[in-house]
């Protein structure tokens, strides 16, 4: 079967952002990266901008330099600190779920991590809010972020479950890592129509998107996952 084609002919609605100069080579390919997206696109991808901004963010600079050639391989990937990067199909079907083909104005990632899912995040919102546990995690992702030229992130170290509430109330809502339980504090810190996106659980983890709305709370399945546990507290 064909891989199917990426309509990269309307223009995208993030900023212009130079990353030829980031090209890889080899597994690290611009060849090796449209090979990712067909993937993604299979497995059920259907918005287009986050699949544009899939393909140029360079995945393999938010890695050790010994696992670039792993980089576009749709597969989770240790960053240290016992952390890892998310699987690329993971971080296409959550940030689909929050923009649900929306223009987003203020979102708050959680897990900064290696800060590749804040870069993709960064290139679909006008301000990301993006706070992580480990400091020395956040350092290193602010300095990727940086050389790239994304500057529309602020950083903060502090605890996952407390969400960001100086800077709330947020059009989305992206935790990559899983709680026990749904931290009632984020909805919380959600607009009317905003969007919640998290795995829940322990041994069995399942993917969980929450709609805010003048009504309720709508809740939705999207499958099965495996995350690293959110933890409380911070280490500096």
């Amino acid at each position: 079967m064909a891989e199917p084609a990426l309509d990269l002919t309307q223009k995208p609605i993030y900023p212009t952002i130079e990353f030829e100069q980031f090209q890889g080579v080899g597994l690290s390919s611009q060849r090796t990266r449209d090979r990712l997206i067909s993937r993604l696109m299979t497995l059920g991808v259907h918005d287009a901008e986050v699949l544009k901004v899939m393909r140029v963010v360079p995945r393999h600079l938010f890695v050790d330099e010994a696992m670039a050639g792993q980089s576009y391989e749709d597969t989770a990937l240790p960053v240290g600190y016992g952390q890892t990067i998310s699987q690329p199909w993971v971080v296409a079907i959550m940030t689909s779920w929050i923009r649900a083909g929306r223009p987003l104005h203020k979102v708050l990632d959680i897990g900064t991590g290696s800060g590749y899912q804040a870069a993709i995040l960064s290139l679909l919102a006008d301000q990301v809010f993006s706070v992580e546990r480990i400091a020395p995690l956040q350092i290193r992702a602010q300095q990727v972020l940086k050389k790239l030229g994304l500057n529309n992130i602020e950083f903060d170290i502090s605890d996952g479950h407390w969400g960001w509430q100086q800077k709330a109330p947020f059009d989305a809502i992206l935790c990559a890592a899983a709680p026990d339980k749904l931290p009632e504090s984020l909805l919380e810190q959600l607009n009317e129509g905003g969007r919640l996106v998290l795995p829940i659980g322990k041994e069995v983890q399942v993917l969980k998107g929450y709609e805010k709305t003048s009504t309720g709370v709508k809740e939705s399945f999207l499958g099965e996952v495996m995350f690293v546990p959110l933890k409380t507290g911070v280490e500096v």
